[in-house]
């Protein structure tokens, strides 16, 4: 029975994000909207490859010059007439300030005649980078992996980014003038806020600088001279240049999870799309919601599907290897330990978790006992955030590689009978 749930979960999971792959989104998002003539294409993110190229089929001619930059290895081979850069994420690198330098060269001689295509999609915010004056990379790397470290969520992340950067917070939005941008987005962010979508280079800033001076005084970065001074300047908190169409979020991932349990015989239920928190918090918890689910009268021995959509976080202390949904998988594991009927699949849409090679997680109720078997301490690898190589001993990670899309992560459930 486990092996057939775990093979469920993997394919509801794959079947999910086949329809979120931006091709016939990209694509939907351009026939129902009227662009000039002349196009000029910019890409920021994981999935900007993805949805350039869906673009350019569209498009065809009508592209004069483009530019997009994704995550190292997230790129597929050539694109006519549109330039392809990879770089450094989470943190940006030197391709990053290479590649964001170039898509400001293509945008700063732009008409009132051309329209700017901006496709955007989680991961945009290391992506595309350019420092505020005062300001070097080393300083918004330092910066970026304080917070991250520290356990920052999204929101306090990118209110930091957009206040130390001349392109976040609506500033390349100023920077493209007289022309119109149409951005067409990939939702990554719980509630499709577009100043936090990669930190909303095109977006109206609604944050304040500060705001972002008390995130910073939280998570205790130090406060330099020169990050004082880059705080002192504001973002925008109005444009008149820009519209805006989003073309696939975590609300559709979560939905698309649900039609594809529910055509395998799972009597199916989103419980959130704004997943959020500790991922080893969030991961015991919905352990304990779905035991809770399955003694309500009624349940009895049908399959049921739990599902939750949403960005969890995650405060390094250890010195393992991980990330936020194979912590979630490792915790749930711990909660689901001796069962027999419980699968748990927590993975990443864009395919990469953290720093790894990994999507994310399958675990059920052998797990957290194989970990043990091996002469491990499951325990004590969950404080070191170690949860890639202890997933990795019992055979639970999930590798999907680059998907091409990137609208948060998913957290799956299945559940054969009430037992729990």
């Amino acid at each position: 029975m486990i092996g057939r749930m775990r093979r469920d979960a993997a394919e509801i999971f794959r079947e999910a994000l086949l329809e979120m792959l931006p091709d016939k989104a990209v694509k939907r998002s351009l026939s129902g909207t009227r662009l000039k003539d002349e196009i000029i294409l910019v890409g920021i993110g994981k999935a900007s490859w993805t949805m350039a190229k869906a673009a350019a089929e569209e498009l065809k001619e009508r592209i004069v010059s483009g530019a997009i930059v994704t995550k190292y290895g997230h790129s597929r081979g050539p694109l006519p007439g549109i330039e392809i850069y990879e770089a450094g994420h989470p943190l940006p690198d030197h391709n990053t300030l290479k590649a964001t330098e170039r898509i400001l060269e293509i945008t700063r001689e732009a008409g009132g005649g051309q329209t700017i295509l901006f496709l955007v999609s989680g991961g945009g915010s290391a992506l595309f980078e350019k420092p505020a004056e005062s300001l070097s990379l080393k300083d918004i790397s330092d910066i970026t992996s304080g917070l991250l470290l520290g356990g920052a969520d999204i929101s306090e992340l990118n209110t930091v980014r957009k206040h130390l950067s001349s392109v976040k917070g609506g500033r390349f939005a100023i920077h493209c003038k007289p022309a119109e941008i149409f951005q067409i987005t990939l939702s990554d962010v719980p509630g499709d806020k577009l100043d936090m979508i990669a930190s909303g280079p095109a977006a109206p800033d609604p944050s304040s600088s500060q705001e972002a001076l008390a995130t910073l005084m939280k998570y205790g970065i130090p406060l330099s001279p020169n990050l004082e001074s880059a705080l002192r300047s504001e973002t925008p908190k109005s444009l008149d240049n820009v519209s805006f169409e989003i073309a696939g979020n975590v609300a559709g991932l979560c939905h698309a999870a649900k039609k594809a349990a529910e055509k395998r015989g799972y009597i199916s239920k989103i419980v959130t799309e704004d997943l959020e928190g500790e991922a080893r918090l969030a991961g015991a918890a919905a352990a304990e919601h779905t035991g809770g689910e399955m003694k309500r009268p009624g349940s009895g021995k049908a399959k049921r599907c739990l599902i939750w959509g949403g960005e969890t976080t995650v405060t390094v202390k250890g010195n393992g290897k991980g990330g936020r949904s194979q912590e979630l998988a490792l915790a749930a594991a711990e909660k689901i330990s001796g069962s027999g009927n419980i699968v748990v699949l927590s993975a990443g849409s864009d395919g990469t978790d953290g720093p790894t090679d990994a999507a994310g997680g399958i675990v059920d109720g052998l797990t957290w006992e194989k970990i043990r078997a091996a002469g491990r301490d499951p325990v004590e690898m969950l404080k070191d955030n170690d949860s890639y190589n202890a997933l990795a001993i019992a055979g639970a990670l999930l590798k999907t590689g680059p998907t091409g899309t990137n609208v948060n992560d998913l957290v799956i459930f299945l559940v054969q009978d009430h037992k729990i």
